[in-house]
């Protein structure tokens, strides 16, 4: 009997296993739907920010592109629109596993703002200084890389969470970063004597909820993003010590490619030289330190302190 039923068993799966080849070829296996995402479990949220964000796929690039004004704020002075601008930035993330964090990711980019002349739209090359007469050369933002440390779902203590709200088919995201560190331009003595950097940049996302939560997108396109700046004065406008600040506003959205973007930034990219290789994001493995736009100055400042000195 053991024998008989062993022998039975062996036709019958080599029977099943012809059966399914010749199957196989007939027609193919339907496809496995992925999941929806689910907002409320911290997996389902972080790969939500990261569609708005970026793409779920390792590598993909992404672009922003986003527009404004620049104003400046002197307590008992009347609000003056000092320029234009046009800004994008080029992202990419990685997956990252941990064995107690679980699914994380790190972002990578690259951005680029060019200060405009409120009248004719066009990049400056030198700026009258309204507050103290004199005609300084403008130094567009050309940030390479803005990177990001890896961020994960369930980082013990605090578990990533949706923080935005979903209402009449969209989703709403606010992010407010607070940033204060020392200021590169500054000497030794900041705790001392002050010359620390301080700033709040704020940026709201809209996006229908669809394109976030669907598990067969690897991204969400229809992104709206509104961009908040409050600053310091920039360095190359040489204001010293003058109290005041600086608040940039901005609105913009996600593009799906490179050859969208509007044309005043393609043409920088492909021309001019300090733009180069801004089409696309960094490496996903970057290790260099993030640039601000004080590094960049530094840099660009000491740079031609020895152009000058020859």
């Amino acid at each position: 009997m053991k024998n008989l039923f062993l022998t039975i068993l062996i036709v019958t799966f080599l029977g099943n296993l012809g059966f399914s080849q010749k199957k196989s070829k007939m027609s193919a296996a339907a496809p496995m739907a992925m999941p929806d995402l689910d907002l409320n479990t911290p997996e389902g949220a972080i790969k939500a920010n990261r569609k708005i964000q970026q793409s779920l796929r390792d590598g993909e690039n992404c672009w922003y592109v986003w527009e404004g004004n620049v104003f400046s704020r002197i307590p008992g002075e009347k609000d003056k629109l000092l320029f234009t601008y046009i800004a994008m930035n080029v992202r990419s993330s990685k997956t990252v596993m941990d064995s107690i964090k679980g699914y994380g990711y790190r972002h990578v980019s690259k951005e680029i703002l060019l200060y405009l002349d409120p009248v004719t739209k066009q990049p400056l090359k030198t700026w009258k200084n309204p507050f103290t007469g004199k005609d300084v050369e403008v130094l567009h933002i050309a940030n390479d890389p803005v990177n990001a440390p890896p961020m994960f779902a369930k980082t013990p203590g605090r578990e990533y969470k949706f923080s935005g709200r979903v209402q009449d088919g969209m989703l709403f995201s606010l992010t407010e970063v607070p940033l204060f560190y020392s200021n590169p331009l500054a000497g030794e003595y900041q705790d001392q004597v002050g010359g620390t950097y301080q700033a709040m940049e704020i940026f709201d996302f809209a996006v229908p909820v669809k394109e976030v939560i669907r598990g067969d997108k690897d991204k969400a396109d229809d992104v709206v993003v509104a961009w908040t700046r409050v600053s310091k004065w920039l360095p190359w406008m040489e204001m010293g010590d003058k109290t005041g600040q600086m608040i940039f506003s901005g609105l913009g959205k996600k593009m799906d490619s490179f050859d969208k973007m509007p044309e005043m930034l393609k043409n920088e990219i492909k021309t001019n030289p300090t733009f180069a290789g801004y089409e696309t994001a960094p490496p996903v493995d970057d290790t260099r330190p993030n640039e601000t736009s004080w590094t960049y100055y530094k840099k660009w400042a000491e740079k031609k302190k020895k152009g000058a000195g020859k």
